[in-house]
């Protein structure tokens, strides 16, 4: 059965009639937020808990300790939780050997990246009684303006609105990424009573952050020669190809935005300074230029390239550099031609 991340705990009875959990999508933070929720519920009763993880390739390189480990009772718990993580349809036919002849105090949670409607797993987790399939997408802006306020006010911090607009643009729409941030904050206000837009600022601006959003804004405007400039740089050091699709995903699906009110006859000044999260003095003319280049249907096929590229990095690691590159330059290249 499907459940909702945000209707989890108004089914939490549920919980404990289940043994299998299937948690899939693209935000980590709140992947992490339901995989904890699930087992402080399971936990509500008291008793010890015996917890274990796995990486599906170590389950598919060797089942017999991951079905020792399902079967062989606990000398010392009540319950037993099996959490596997990166999973595919890989292991959906180790999960059907054990659905039906599960013990009653073993639960698996199986932690997944996206699935596509065509997933065997997926299907298998949605159509089940006995299971419950909970889809983890990501976070809009009011979801996370709740988590900065809730986290903040916890810790007696107090910051401007433009500054927890600025917090919430830098999360890319992901919650672990805005409490990475804010748990900047929270070591830096031991030192500070009063914290600025401008300390907020210089903390989470770090180079390698300010470089991924620079290399979307050439690659989007078209601006080849800086656009090298800066994959040459990401090069030599770890390139974080989920973080740069998501600020990728998150810049298109903010010109679409745009372009819907345009259409509706909006002054296109007057869309960009009432967009939210607040596109800052600095971004507006950049973000005027790639509504000039892009029009509504490509910007449309970009997001769908996104979630494909993806797929492709993961599916394809010993080659996913070259994939990933391919991408963004054959954007820029596109974006050049009309600039």
């Amino acid at each position: 059965m499907i459940i909702k991340s945000f209707e989890l705990k108004k089914n939490s009875h549920n919980i404990n009639k289940n043994n299998f959990f299937l948690v899939y999508g693209e935000n980590i933070g709140l992947k992490k937020d339901v995989k904890q929720f699930i087992v402080s519920e399971l936990n509500q009763k008291g008793g010890d808990i015996e917890i274990s993880s796995f990486y599906e390739n170590e389950i598919l390189d060797n089942e017999d300790v991951f079905f020792d480990s399902i079967y062989s009772g606990s000398l010392f718990s009540q319950k037993k939780i099996i959490i596997i993580i990166g999973t595919s349809d890989k292991i959906l036919k180790k999960i059907n050997d054990v659905f039906d002849k599960c013990p009653k105090d073993l639960f698996l949670i199986i932690i997944s990246d996206i699935l596509e409607k065509k997933s065997k797993l997926r299907d298998f987790f949605e159509k089940s009684e006995k299971a419950i399939c909970i889809p983890c997408y990501l976070d809009n802006e009011r979801d996370l303006e709740k988590i900065a306020h809730s986290e903040l006010t916890k810790n007696n911090i107090s910051l401007s609105r433009e500054t927890i607009n600025l917090l919430i643009e830098k999360s890319n729409f992901d919650r672990n990424n805005l409490r990475n941030e804010i748990e900047k904050i929270k070591s830096f206000s031991l030192n500070k009573k009063n914290i600025e837009f401008e300390d907020v600022q210089s903390l989470i601006n770090f180079s390698g952050e300010f470089k991924s959003d620079l290399l979307v804004n050439e690659c989007l405007s078209g601006n080849i020669n800086q656009y090298k400039k800066i994959v040459s740089e990401l090069y030599a050091s770890t390139i974080n190809q989920v973080l740069l699709l998501r600020i990728l995903s998150n810049k298109t699906h903010r010109l679409l935005k745009i372009k819907e009110q345009h259409n509706k006859n909006v002054n296109i000044d007057s869309i960009i300074n009432a967009t939210k999260p607040t596109i800052f003095w600095k971004e507006k003319p950049i973000v005027k230029k790639q509504l000039s280049i892009w029009n509504f249907n490509e910007l449309e096929k970009i997001i769908d390239d996104i979630n494909y590229t993806e797929l492709l990095c993961k599916k394809n690691p010993h080659i996913s550099n070259s994939i990933f590159f391919n991408f963004f330059s054959g954007i820029c290249k596109k974006a050049s031609n009309f600039s």
